[in-house]
């Protein structure tokens, strides 16, 4: 693997008895890049993103981010390194605001012990501003500022989604997994999305990695796709060159149909 991948996966495999969720499964994310990770239900997609994320621990193979080998770190490790996820069922804080929910996770990055915050030292109330600050911008950024003080259980699901994505963003991270992000959106609602991507990769300098079913989105927005079935990798390369592949398309829908037109 590159020494300058954003994100290297070696021989990944994880055993649940037997059943063989990851089987050696090897893909590199370049610093910058939208890579897709895509299969059938079942393929191991969300596996992968436990296994990054510290959730699992791989029965063998290694995980490279950036310089760091994080194939046995915990989740509040991976987190720390610059890795934050959303999940493909949202898990908000419903009974905060919308602002609140994004506070939560900007809290981390706070640089004050607990009796500073006791004692409401100045440096702490100057933290506590900034840190409101830049949860204003990510909110104004992702279209949900006007509604920053409404319960997050108030809002309809393509703006829940949207405000997991700014509470991932809040952790400062350099790599961004997205696990089914169009998961439950209308059609006007996953167009925005896709145009939502490129916008916050560019303006957070982020890679992110793509779990996702929806392949109109996919294969407009990555740069990269790596695809799975069975816990095996069958196929890598640009979104062209994927649904061009004959593996893939017996995979997803048979012999004689394109991925293009799922």
């Amino acid at each position: 693997m590159a020494s300058s991948a954003c994100l290297s996966v070696l021989d990944l495999a994880l055993h649940f008895g037997g059943l063989r969720a990851v089987d050696g499964v090897s893909f590199t994310i370049a610093p910058g890049a939208i890579h897709g990770l895509i299969g059938p239900n079942g393929a191991g997609k969300t596996t992968i993103f436990n296994c990054v994320t510290g959730f699992y621990r791989p029965s063998s193979g290694s995980i490279r981010f950036l310089e760091h080998d994080i194939t046995h770190c915990r989740p509040d490790q991976v987190a720390r390194l610059g890795i934050a996820r959303t999940f493909q069922n949202v898990q908000l804080f419903a009974s905060l605001s919308v602002l609140d929910n994004v506070l939560v996770a900007k809290h981390s990055h706070m640089r004050t012990g607990v009796l500073a915050e006791g004692l409401a030292l100045p440096f702490v109330r100057t933290q506590e501003r900034a840190m409101r600050a830049k949860a204003e911008e990510i909110l104004a950024f992702l279209g949900l500022f006007e509604i920053r003080r409404q319960p997050a259980a108030s809002l309809p699901l393509g703006f829940q989604k949207r405000l997991e994505m700014a509470r991932a963003l809040a952790l400062e991270p350099r790599l961004l997994l997205l696990d089914e992000p169009a998961s439950g959106l209308n059609t006007s609602e996953t167009k925005a999305l896709g145009e939502m991507l490129g916008r916050i990769r560019d303006r957070f300098a982020l890679t992110i990695l793509l779990v996702e079913h929806d392949m109109g989105l996919v294969m407009n927005v990555t740069d990269t796709i790596t695809v799975l079935n069975f816990g095996r990798k069958i196929a890598e390369g640009t979104p062209q060159q994927v649904q061009n592949d004959p593996e893939v398309i017996k995979a997803y829908l048979g012999e004689t149909v394109s991925v293009a037109g799922a």
